[in-house]
């Protein structure tokens, strides 16, 4: 046991960066090209706890579906977490710690698919100039969620963007 206590000698110059020495590849997941899927239907605190685990280099992705604790099916996309979606829903409860919370963390797929069909509504129905400026948006936004998950509805996503771009 050391001897010493209080407080340190001196200030670090610069913060700590995991793995600063080694190169990431950028198509990896986690890498420039394919960053972590975003945390969704956890409490805050879970939120935080998975956060730093990304910040600090201890976050492993799930390779493949994890089996769902309630429902047994091999529903389970996020790592960390213990319930699916619909069965932390269900029961309105965190799906990483299992409490009951007022307030869930992100958006569920039922969500962001009615985004998607009002924005499609909107792209279809819009004058060219808008429709324009709504794909610009709509394309930064998709290439900065992209995820290791997505990479199966991105040919279907990308074939939406040319067939709105064709002129009418």
């Amino acid at each position: 046991m050391s001897g010493k206590h209080g407080a340190p000698k001196h200030q670090n110059k610069y913060a700590w960066k995991p793995k600063a020495g080694h190169k990431i590849n950028e198509t990896e997941v986690g890498g420039k090209f394919r960053p972590y899927s975003e945390i969704t239907g956890v409490c805050p605190r879970c939120k935080e706890q998975i956060d730093w685990k990304r910040r600090y280099g201890k976050y492993k992705p799930l390779a493949e579906p994890a089996k769902c604790q309630q429902c047994s099916k091999r529903a389970v996309r996020q790592a960390y977490h213990n319930l699916c979606p619909g069965c932390a829903k269900e029961q309105n409860v965190c799906a990483k710690c299992r409490c009951r919370v007022n307030r869930i963390v992100g958006r569920d797929s039922s969500e962001v698919e009615a985004e998607q069909k009002s924005l499609d509504e909107a792209i279809k129905n819009a004058r060219e100039r808008d429709r324009r400026t709504l794909l610009r948006a709509a394309k930064v936004r998709f290439w900065d969620k992209m995820t290791h998950q997505d990479m199966e509805e991105t040919s279907q996503h990308a074939s939406l963007l040319v067939v709105a771009k064709r002129p009418l």
